[in-house]
C-alpha cells in the first residue's frame, strides 16, 4: 500500500511538471544553430537573397543564413525567434533573426551573424562560452516581422539596365508573409505582366513596360493580390534607388 502511494505521488508530480514543459516549447521546432564571422558583427552584404546592404544591417544586423527554411528564395525576409537550450547559459527569449542568406551547416537550420548569436546568451560571459561551442542546440519558431515607419519598399537591383531590364528587391515585408508572385501593369497593352523570381528575393522582367509602374504582390496563405495604391516605380527609375510601394499587408 505504501509503495502504491509513492507511485501516486510520483504521477502527480509528473502531471504537474508536464504542462510547464509543453508550454515552454509550444510552437517551437528543435534544431541546431551556428554562426559565421564578420569584422563588425553584422551580416554580409553578399547574401544569396540579393539584399545587399539591407541584408547586412536590417534588424540591427541580427540576421541568419538558412537552408531548410530557404524555400527556393521565398523564405528570404522571414523572421524567427531562436533560443538555445542550455539553461545555464541561454537567455529565456533568445533572439529574433531575419533570414537574409542561404547557408547549410552541420544539421543546422540557422547560421547566424555574430550580433544574433551573441543574443542567445544570458550575459556576455555566457555568450562567449556559447561561441566556443560553435554549434548549439536550439529551438525556433516563426514570428511576425515588424518594421515601424515602413511600408513595403521596392529597391531597383544593381543588375537592372534602364529602360529594358528591370530587377527589383522587395524590402520590409511585415508579418509572416512570403512574397510568392509579383506583377507589374503594362499601360500600353492594358495587362498585368508577371515578373520572374531570378533568385532569392530578386524579381526581374525583360522588356519592362514603360512609364510609371503599378505593382501587385501575392503573399503566401492568400489567393488575392495586394496592389500598390499608386505607381510604385517612377517612369525614370534609377538603379540602386528604393521607392515606397504604399502596399499595406
Amino acid at each position: 500500500m505504501e509503495l502504491h502511494c509513492k507511485y501516486q505521488v510520483a504521477l502527480v508530480c509528473v502531471m504537474m511538471l508536464l504542462p510547464a514543459a509543453l508550454c515552454y516549447s509550444q510552437g517551437f521546432t528543435p534544431s541546431r544553430a551556428a554562426y559565421y564571422a564578420t569584422s563588425d558583427g553584422y551580416g554580409t552584404p553578399s547574401g544569396a537573397c540579393g539584399y545587399g546592404y539591407y541584408g547586412r544591417s536590417v534588424n540591427n544586423g541580427k540576421v541568419a543564413a538558412v537552408a531548410g527554411l530557404w524555400r527556393n528564395g521565398a523564405g528570404c525576409g522571414a523572421c524567427y525567434q531562436v533560443r538555445c537550450k542550455n539553461s545555464r547559459l541561454c537567455s529565456e527569449y533568445g533572439t529574433m533573426v531575419v533570414a537574409t542568406d542561404y547557408g547549410a551547416g552541420d544539421r543546422t537550420d540557422f547560421i547566424m551573424s555574430p550580433h544574433a548569436f551573441k543574443d542567445l546568451g544570458q550575459n556576455p560571459s555566457a555568450s562567449a562560452e556559447l561561441k566556443k561551442y560553435g554549434v548549439v542546440d536550439i529551438e525556433y519558431r516563426r514570428v511576425p516581422c515588424t518594421y515601424a515607419g515602413y511600408n513595403v519598399r521596392i529597391k531597383i537591383h544593381e543588375s537592372s539596365n534602364y529602360p529594358n531590364y528591370l530587377a527589383i528587391i522587395i524590402l520590409y515585408v511585415p508579418g509572416t508573409n512570403d512574397v510568392t508572385a509579383v506583377e507589374i501593369y503594362d499601360n500600353e497593352r492594358h495587362e498585368w505582366k508577371p515578373m520572374r523570381r531570378a533568385y532569392g528575393a530578386v524579381f526581374d522582367i525583360v522588356d519592362a513596360p514603360r512609364g510609371p509602374l503599378t505593382m501587385r504582390l501575392q503573399f503566401s496563405g492568400r489567393k488575392d493580390w495586394v496592389q500598390s495604391s499608386k505607381s510604385a516605380i517612377p517612369g525614370d527609375w534609377k538603379v540602386g534607388a528604393s521607392y515606397d510601394s504604399e502596399v499595406h499587408v
